[in-house]
């Protein structure tokens, strides 16, 4: 894994974090069963496939649909005071940042998501979620709904 994919400094995975590998694995059978066309499943967003261009963290992993290209990493943070389409992360360093930021955040939680994107044919899935903030989390109690 990168630096911008969801590691800390010694590049060790991060607690909390939610892998979509199986979802990613039933889409790519259900298209190579003929069920599912290539425009069904290349139709990443012209904004995702601009951020995967030029801010995309290379991997070896060719795209399972066109084959031609790998996919690279791109990294969003949603949260509070954060635009509704998220920040996308063009540097470790800003990732970090959020991570000491979501530590010391009352106003609420920030999650970041990693999604392979390829930039040859458009093929994108979400990878993975991270909680950036999970020790707040299990500090807070959580409410409890009251049964009537």
């Amino acid at each position: 894994m990168s630096a911008l994919s969801l590691t800390d400094d010694n590049g060790h995975q991060l607690g909390g974090i939610v892998d979509h590998r199986l979802t990613r694995r039933a889409l790519i059978n259900e298209y190579r069963r003929g069920r599912l066309r290539k425009d069904q499943v290349c139709d990443a967003h012209p904004e995702l496939l601009r951020a995967a261009r030029n801010f995309g963290d290379e991997t070896i992993v060719k795209c399972p649909i066109c084959v031609d290209d790998t996919v690279v990493l791109v990294t969003y943070v949603f949260g509070p005071r954060l635009p509704s389409h998220g920040r996308c992360i063009t540097k470790p360093a800003e990732l970090d940042e959020f991570r000491r930021i979501a530590r010391t955040s009352v106003s609420g939680d920030y999650t970041a998501y990693v999604v392979e994107a390829c930039r040859s044919c458009g093929w994108h899935h979400l990878l993975r979620t991270l909680a950036l903030n999970p020790e707040r989390e299990a500090r807070t109690p959580r409410r409890r709904s009251a049964s009537r």
